[in-house]
């Protein structure tokens, strides 16, 4: 990345930081963005996983269990 593009880059990261902590205090900041670095890491860390739970989930659906079966379904972990 040449110093030009990073500079661009950068100053496109700030201008957005800008717009999304615009209605909040300083303070409240982490109780902002605290929930989408965890989402965020959540989401890199099951992406391996994530269309075996797609297709169970679509299998269970296909069911047509009662919302009271479904919750008990024993879910396990896809890999």
């Amino acid at each position: 990345m040449s110093k030009m593009d990073f500079s661009h880059t950068a100053a496109f990261i700030w201008s957005v930081a800008d717009l999304l902590r615009g209605d909040f205090k300083q303070s409240q900041y982490g109780r902002i963005i605290l929930p989408f670095a965890l989402l965020r890491r959540l989401e890199c860390v099951l992406e391996n996983s994530k269309d075996a739970v797609v297709t169970q989930a679509h299998t269970v659906s296909a069911m047509n269990l009662p919302e009271e079966a479904r919750e008990n379904y024993g879910w396990r972990n896809v890999r």
